[in-house]
């Protein structure tokens, strides 16, 4: 017969047996009919049911038979045990549906490659250097200028493509009624062709958009902006978009699956490199510079080369550059000179969310899997328990012809019966839980985007999983199972203690893996909460924030008209103004000399603010004054504390004056503030001076100004309530500001403990699911135990134990190999610590808090699932065990 009918014989086996059953029924009427004795005819034929085995055999594909058969037995088996079966597919549906969400956002983020031609050809340049305060940096932006040097120098051997990051820009489509806020990456001309892309619609950018500066005034939209903004409608080719004074012609749509290179942010416009005002700056460095190998060229030799060529050539421009440097100290320049160029893979795309989240991650995915780990052994526990109490039952299935590759395949298909249900629940799961968490990635207003299919990718990786948690699962107690004696067996067993002590190892490493998770979460959470908790030293309650561009510029004296007028309007307490906000995207710094000195090594960041801000923030003077209407820059400036202790340690710096820079007007201090937060949440206190929003040049005339930040503080609780009103009243003032973003000061607070708030969260899930596993699996062994010890109880209670006596015996293993499992995790934990001491907020793994607090909540656990434990062996009645002796 063909193996198809032979599977079809084993999956339809009622069918089958009927059709055997007529078939020999037939023969023997045959017989009959010819004139045969009936009683002769059957001694003839022989026995039924040797017939009925022989064809039977013949049919069916023996193997499938069987593994049907130990499947529906193992179905029996978890049905017998309702409660417990449910209680272990729901753990490992947990863990399973937590690695495959943690797999699915990592691969994501970090492993994914992009949908272009010869990803593996494609690096990312990037430059390693001491950065400020001595601590190493990496810059991976370049100068066009540079690029195109670079470009040239290698042009035998690779492609260099310039691509800059896609930041979320105000464009318009007709009238700035129309604004909107699009990410928008400008590209070089040869990205498109060298990554072999095809447009959806029109055509793509080309090297000849990009020869000349402002030459290519086109866009090509992504495929997901043409369908989400414009519904796939063909006629937006030709239409017009509008960025600050530039007009880009819509030339045509990107391919379905191209987003960028960027992992995390969807790109939705792509423009010439040439069309930014930054391409033809030597010392802007803006843009990312990608190295595509040609074809025909071995990565494994021409790499170090190329490294070494680009490097000669990037010192070479930037020592020329450095010629035109002005009121820099010649240490900060030799500083940043001695770098070193280095080259990354990028064929997963690269962006600063895969920086800041890589190592995140990946402590995600560690403690999911210690999540599976520890189900894995609870239910590994909970089968060798099984496996132990149906010794005697193997060992009669051995001593009637049973082999032993049989008793393993069914203890292994109880087992892959639990890892399928599970697998099925964690599939629904990790379906809902990696969209949530990337969710939680970005602030609202800019959310992160990934591609989460389910690929096979996902597939396979789930189906691999399945595999190990069905070996973790049941190849222990189907080896145990298989190696049954039967003589020792039915007599009782051999060592009736093994089992026991197998179960308490098991748990000395579940406790261990839980201790590890509850340290490492307690580092998470106390990071969190200190950060969280961090003085900011200006209030962020009622704060909103206007963030308002000019296009070409405006005086201050209209920036100020516009603050009156805000400050008329009902529920407002009083508005300032400064270029940018406190912990914005924005930061600069500037060296400052001292007494004509050369510059210090050690910069200061600077923010130009209107008189008012400081109380506006709830900033407080330390001494001297607030700025007044007539303060101009350079002039007059107000220092923290930090750049006094830093510029004038142990002296009054009131009336002192310093410059930005060698040679350059002079500021003179008018203010102390005490330290605040200027660019991270999570950085020290650095040096940070104001200065006056209005700036005049050298013939004391006001410059404009392009783009400042309102700082309004209102009476109601929540300050967004105005902040449409307040936008109207901007725009009706027809004075070339318009708000380009609407945002509160406590969002900004907010968005710096992102990251933090994440991993705390997700930790302390992991954790608390981590403490009832371990306490389920306490429960399990527990009760297993005294089960199993009944009769010993019994009769120790009947000769005079006393209840602490019987409390000793029945708890001493447990809690000893729970302790020694506890030892093991904290030592693990310290040593996890080391790995991620970059995303914790002052606090050490040494801390007493971090060790304590793992130690109690074991401890806590563990009496808890011990007590029913104790309470059953304590109801143990000795007449009826010595009766039933």
């Amino acid at each position: 017969m063909s193996l198809w009918s032979r599977i079809s014989n084993a999956l339809f086996g009622e069918r089958l047996n009927r059709e055997i059953e007529e078939e020999l029924q037939s023969h023997i009427e045959e017989a009959i009919a010819s004139g045969r004795d009936p009683g002769e005819a059957r001694r003839t034929f022989g026995s039924i049911l040797r017939q009925r085995e022989a064809s039977h055999s013949i049919r069916v594909a023996g193997w499938l038979e069987s593994l049907l058969a130990d499947v529906r037995f193992g179905w029996r088996q978890l049905c017998r045990n309702k409660v417990t079966s449910v209680a272990a597919v729901l753990s490992l549906a947990l863990g399973i549906g937590s690695c495959v969400a943690a797999f699915r956002l990592i691969d994501a983020l970090l492993w994914r490659p992009l949908p272009i031609s010869s990803a593996s050809y494609l690096y990312v340049l990037s430059r390693t250097m001491t950065g400020l305060y001595g601590k190493p940096a990496e810059d991976g932006h370049w100068a066009t200028p540079e690029f195109k040097v670079m470009r040239d120098a290698v042009k035998d051997q690779a492609d260099l493509i310039a691509i800059s990051d896609a930041d979320r820009t105000d464009i318009t489509w007709s009238t700035d009624d129309d604004m909107e806020k699009a990410h928008v990456a400008y590209v070089s001309g040869n990205m498109f062709p060298l990554f072999g892309l095809e447009p959806a619609l029109g055509r793509l950018l080309a090297p000849a958009d990009d020869r000349a500066p402002g030459a290519g005034p086109y866009a090509v939209l992504s495929w997901d902006f043409w369908n989400h903004r414009f519904g796939r409608d063909p006629h937006v080719l030709g239409r017009s978009l509008h960025i600050g004074d530039q007009t880009f012609e819509i030339v045509g749509v990107g391919p379905r699956d191209f987003t960028g290179t960027e992992k995390g942010t969807v790109t939705d416009i792509f423009l010439p490199l040439s069309m930014n005002r930054f391409a033809t700056q030597d010392n802007m460095a803006w843009h990312r510079t990608f190295l595509m190998l040609k074809p025909d060229v071995n990565p494994a030799t021409a790499l170090e080369p190329l490294r070494q060529h680009l490097s000669a050539v990037n010192r070479a421009f930037e020592v020329e550059c450095s010629k035109c440097l002005r009121g820099i100290t010649q240490a900060s320049i030799d500083r940043f000179l001695n770098q070193k160029l280095v080259l990354y893979p990028a064929g997963a795309g690269i962006s600063d969310l895969q920086k800041d989240y890589r190592r995140s991650l990946s402590i995600l995915g560690l403690l999911a899997a210690l999540v599976l780990l520890i189900a894995c052994v609870n239910v590994a526990n909970m089968m060798t328990a099984q496996a132990t109490a149906r010794a005697q039952e193997m060992a009669l299935r051995i001593a009637i012809g049973a082999g032993r590759r049989r008793l393993v395949q069914l203890i292994l298909s109880q087992s892959a019966l639990l890892a399928l249900f599970s697998s099925v629940l964690g599939a629904l799961f990790a379906a809902w839980s990696a969209p949530f968490v990337l969710s939680l990635v970005n602030p609202p207003d800019n959310p992160a985007r990934l591609a989460l299919p389910a690929d096979w990718r996902v597939l396979l990786f789930g189906f691999g999983l399945i595999v190990l948690v069905v070996l973790m699962l049941g190849l222990l107690p189907a080896l145990r199972a298989s190696a049954v004696r039967p003589v020792a067996a039915l007599k009782g067993g051999e060592d009736p203690h093994s089992p026991r002590r197998l179960m308490r190892g098991a748990i000395a490493l579940q406790v261990a893996f839980c201790c590890l998770v509850l340290f490492l979460s307690s580092l998470f959470v106390a990071s969190f909460q200190r950060l969280q908790n961090r003085p900011l030293g200006f209030s962020a309650e009622r704060l909103l924030l206007l963030e308002t561009v000019a296009g070409k510029g405006q005086l201050p004296v209209v920036w100020n008209q516009t603050a009156e007028a805000l400050r008329a309007v009902p529920g407002v307490d009083s508005v300032a103004i400064a270029r940018w906000p406190l912990l914005g995207r924005i930061a600069i710094n500037s060296d400052i000399s001292i007494n004509g000195a050369p510059p210090s090594p050690t910069p200061a960041f600077f923010l130009s603010v209107s008189p008012g801000w400081l109380s506006t923030m709830k900033i407080p003077l330390v001494s001297g004054r607030d700025f007044r209407p007539v303060d101009t820059s350079p002039g007059a400036a107000i220092v923290n504390e930090t750049f006094v202790k830093t510029f004038f340690p142990g002296q009054d710096p009131i009336g002192r004056t310093f410059e930005r820079g060698a040679n350059q007007p002079l500021y003179k201090i008018v203010g102390v503030t005490p330290d605040v937060p200027y660019r991270e949440l999570r950085e020290p206190s650095r040096a940070v001076f104001y200065i006056p929003f209005i700036e005049i040049d050298t013939k004391s005339a006001s410059k404009p100004v392009d783009f400042a930040t309102f700082t309004i503080h209102t009476d109601a609780k929540d300050p967004l309530a105005l902040a449409e009103s307040l936008r109207q009243i901007i725009a009706q003032r027809h004075n070339g500001l318009r708000v380009s973003n609407i945002t509160t000061q406590l969002d900004l607070v907010r968005d710096q403990t992102i990251r933090e708030r994440l991993i705390a969260m997700l930790a302390a899930f992991f954790a608390a699911v981590a403490l009832l596993l371990a306490g389920i699996g306490l429960y399990a062994v527990l009760n297993y135990s005294v089960l199993q010890r009944r009769r010993e109880i019994g009769i120790r209670m009947a000769i005079g134990s006393t209840r602490a006596g019987i409390v000793r015996i029945v708890t001493r293993d447990v809690l000893l190999m729970t302790a020694l499992g506890g030892c093991v995790g904290v030592a693990l934990g310290f040593g996890a610590a080391r790995y991620v001491e970059s995303l914790v907020y002052q606090v050490k793994a040494t801390d007493a808090d971090m060790i304590a607090l793992p130690a109690c909540a074991i401890l806590l656990t563990a009496l808890v699932a011990t007590l029913p434990a104790v309470l059953r062996a304590l109801r143990t009645d000795p007449t009826e065990i010595l009766r039933a002796e």
